[in-house]
C-alpha cells in the first residue's frame, strides 16, 4: 500500500508543475519530493511524469491516476490536519491572497475580532493585484475577481465588481460638463495597464437600460496599480475608472465625484476562492464562514453596486 507521503508528493507535483514548487508547499527538499515520486512510480510499475529541466508533464497514466486519487487525497490530508490541529480546533498558518486596496480597507478590519476568537490561527497575507493559482501557489483562500477556476477550486461571490468613472471636484470645476461617454475623449484621463498582459485595459460602459459604449479615455498618465490611479484622481489629474470598493469612501466624503453616474463597467463578481474538498481544515472553514457572514452583515452586495 502506498504511503501518504508518496501520494502527496505526486499530487502536489502534478498541480504545481515542478518538484521545486511542490517541495515549497510540503516543506521538503526538491530531491525528497523527486524520490517520493520515483518510489511511487517504481511501486506502480508505470511512469507518471515526463521530466524536463524546466517542468513536469503528466503521462496518460499519470493523468488517470491524478483524477482517481487527487480529490480523495486532499480530503484525507484535510482530515489529518483537522485532527492534528488541537483536536480539530482552528490552528496553523492561514495563507490568503487579496488585492491590496480591498484587503486593507475591508479585510484587515475584520482581523482583530477574528484573532481574538481564534488565537491559534496565524494569517499570512499576500496583498497583490496579481492573479494567483490557489492550488499551485499554496494558498488556503483568495479574495478578488477574475481568478481562473482550476480543478479543485470553487468561487463564492461576495459582491459585484462594478467600476465607475470618478474625478476630483477641482478637476470637474475647471473642465466642461461631461454628459455623454464620447466626451471623455476631450478631457484628460488616467489609464490602467494590466500587470498580467502589459496592455492598457479596455472597458465597455453600460447603463441600466442595457446600452453599451466603448470607453475611450484620453490617457495623460498610466498606472499598473489602482491605488496609484486613485491617488492621481484625488489630486485632480483626470478622470479615472476604478472599482467601487476602491473609491466608495472617497465618494462618501466628497473627495471624488462620479462622472457619468448613469454608466458603469461590470468586471464580474468579487469572490472568495477556496479548495472544493468536502473536509476543509478548520482554519480555512472558519475564515470562509466569517467572511461570508461579514459580507452579508456589511451589505457588500448593495454597497458596491454601481447601478443607478
Amino acid at each position: 500500500m502506498e504511503t501518504l507521503a508518496n501520494l502527496n508528493a505526486f499530487v502536489r507535483s502534478a498541480e504545481a508543475g515542478t518538484f521545486s514548487a511542490a517541495a515549497r508547499q510540503l516543506g521538503l527538499t526538491p530531491a525528497a519530493v523527486s524520490r517520493n515520486v520515483a518510489q511511487l512510480e517504481a511501486n506502480l510499475g508505470v511512469r507518471l511524469f515526463q521530466r524536463s529541466t524546466r517542468q513536469l508533464t503528466l503521462t496518460e497514466a499519470g493523468e488517470r491516476f491524478l483524477q482517481n486519487v487527487g480529490a480523495g487525497l486532499h480530503s484525507v490530508q484535510a482530515a489529518i490536519d483537522d485532527l492534528a490541529s488541537n483536536a480539530g480546533a482552528p490552528a496553523g498558518v492561514l495563507r490568503v491572497s487579496a488585492a491590496p486596496t480591498f484587503g486593507l480597507a475591508y479585510l484587515l478590519p475584520l482581523m482583530p475580532a477574528f484573532l481574538a476568537r481564534y488565537p491559534a490561527v496565524v494569517p499570512e497575507w499576500q496583498l497583490d493585484n496579481r492573479q494567483v493559482d490557489l492550488i499551485a501557489d499554496g494558498f488556503d483562500a483568495a479574495v478578488g475577481g477574475g481568478i481562473e477556476l482550476s480543478p479543485g477550486v470553487v468561487a463564492r461571490p461576495l459582491a459585484p465588481a462594478h467600476l465607475v468613472l470618478v474625478a476630483a471636484p477641482t478637476f470637474l470645476a475647471t473642465h466642461p460638463p461631461i454628459e455623454r461617454p464620447e466626451q471623455l475623449r476631450e478631457v484628460p484621463g488616467l489609464g490602467m495597464r494590466s500587470p498580467q498582459t502589459g496592455r492598457v485595459r479596455q472597458w465597455t460602459l453600460q447603463d441600466r437600460n442595457g446600452q453599451q459604449h466603448g470607453l475611450e479615455v484620453n490617457a495623460q498618465m498610466l498606472f499598473n496599480d489602482p491605488q496609484g490611479l486613485c491617488q492621481a484622481a484625488l489630486l485632480g489629474m483626470g478622470v479615472a475608472l476604478l472599482a467601487m470598493p476602491d473609491v466608495l469612501a472617497h465618494l462618501q466624503s466628497g473627495a471624488l465625484q462620479r462622472v457619468l453616474p448613469g454608466w458603469y463597467a461590470d468586471a464580474g463578481p468579487i469572490s472568495l476562492y477556496y479548495a472544493s474538498q468536502k473536509l476543509l481544515p478548520a482554519k480555512t472553514r472558519i475564515f470562509i464562514d466569517m467572511l461570508v457572514e461579514q459580507a452579508r452583515e456589511q451589505r457588500w452586495m448593495e454597497r458596491f453596486d454601481a447601478r443607478p
